[in-house]
This record gives C-alpha cells, sequence and structure tokens, in this order.
C-alpha cells in the first residue's frame, strides 16, 4: 500500500462516524472534536509547520454507508480537499446490518466521486476492541465489512489503516477495556493510536 506526500497549503478532511465525530461541534466548521483527528492534526501542524495544512472533520455520530454517501457532495467534494481519510461501517455491523452488497456498492461510488476530484485517499478499517466476549457474535459481519474496505483499497489503489490488526496487536500489550471501554469507542489511548497508525501509514517522510 503506498505512502502519499503532503504538499503545499493541503485540505485534509476526516469523514465517518462517532468515532471520527467525537464531540466536534457540528455548528462550528472548524470543530476538530476531541479524538483521533484532533490528535493527528495537531500533530502533522506541529511536524510540518511549514506546510500550513488546513483540517475539516465532518464525521456524524450513528452514520451507516448509505448517510455518508448522500451527505458525499456538500461534506466533502464541495469542500474540495486534497486528502480525505474515511472511516466507516460499525453501524452498518450492529443493529440491523447493511447487506455486504450494499455496503459495497455505496462505499465504491463514494470512492468513484472522490477519485474523480484527484483527491488523495485513506481508508481506515472498521474495527472493534474486543479479546472475546459480547461482540463475538458481530465478527462475521464485521469481517466482511472489513474485506470490502480492504478490496477497495487495492481497486482504487488508496492507502488504507489496518484498524483490526493494530487493535488486536495492542490488547496484547493491554487489555481491551484500555484502549475502549464499549469495544466500539476508543478510549483516549485508543484515539491516540488511530492518530500514531494514521501518520505513521501516511505521512511519505516520517
Amino acid at each position: 500500500s503506498k505512502k502519499l506526500s503532503l504538499m503545499d497549503n493541503p485540505a485534509i478532511l476526516f469523514q465517518g462516524d462517532s468515532v471520527t465525530d467525537s464531540g466536534r461541534k457540528s455548528n462550528h466548521n472548524e470543530s476538530l472534536g476531541d479524538g483521533y483527528v484532533m490528535m493527528t492534526a495537531a500533530w502533522l501542524s506541529s511536524l510540518y509547520p511549514e506546510y500550513h495544512m488546513k483540517f475539516h472533520n465532518r464525521g456524524i455520530g450513528g452514520n451507516r454507508i448509505r448517510d455518508l454517501r448522500k451527505r458525499w457532495k456538500k461534506d466533502c467534494l464541495d469542500l474540495s480537499p486534497n486528502l480525505v481519510s474515511i472511516l466507516i461501517g460499525i453501524n452498518d455491523v450492529n443493529w440491523k446490518a447493511t447487506a455486504t452488497e450494499s455496503f459495497q456498492a455505496d462505499y465504491r461510488s463514494i470512492l468513484e466521486l472522490t477519485q474523480q476530484s484527484k483527491c488523495q485517499i485513506v481508508l481506515l478499517e472498521p474495527f472493534l476492541v474486543y479479546p472475546s466476549g459480547n461482540f463475538l457474535e458481530l465478527t462475521e459481519e464485521l469481517n466482511k465489512k472489513i474485506e470490502v474496505v480492504r478490496k477497495l483499497a487495492r481497486e482504487f489503489e488508496t492507502k488504507l489503516i489496518p484498524l483490526k490488526d493494530i487493535f488486536v496487536k495492542a490488547c496484547i500489550k493491554r487489555d481491551s477495556s484500555f484502549w475502549s471501554l464499549d469495544g466500539a469507542h476508543p478510549t483516549l489511548a485508543g484515539h491516540a493510536l488511530i492518530a500514531q497508525s494514521w501518520i505513521k501509514g501516511v505521512i511519505e517522510d516520517l
């Protein structure tokens, strides 16, 4: 999976559900929330102040892939980002699961529109943080969604951040509750792990 390079004055957009949203103020366009988006923006700004980066967070809690597709023009294309990062899928696993075929079709539609704009793309796998227990029954459905994201990352030649394996390895060092109290929403340490993984995976010369 290829690394991406920064350019001068890049606009970087983070899209997704509640993990990306992470308490951002929806009535304040500059709000980044208090999770991995804010952490990533802070670290990148301090590491590369000469690039004058601008960051956007348009994550919305509860969103599924179909919600993202419906608002893609307003909340992505109209912002003209140079790079867009997408973390979506866990709500397509919970409750009444989205059919895998529909998930793939909506995700592909988003990527086709984004690719036409010449925007660089980063895909993050949906994930659950658990060694065993409450979420085991969701594993099969989650793995289907993860496989779709991996397939599309290959097809569209995007960067892929493999969050499933990243959190599995993290849970060897500390138990799952250190990274997420409910299995789906990261703790501060969990958000920091996503931010670190994003930066290490995406930036060319880090």
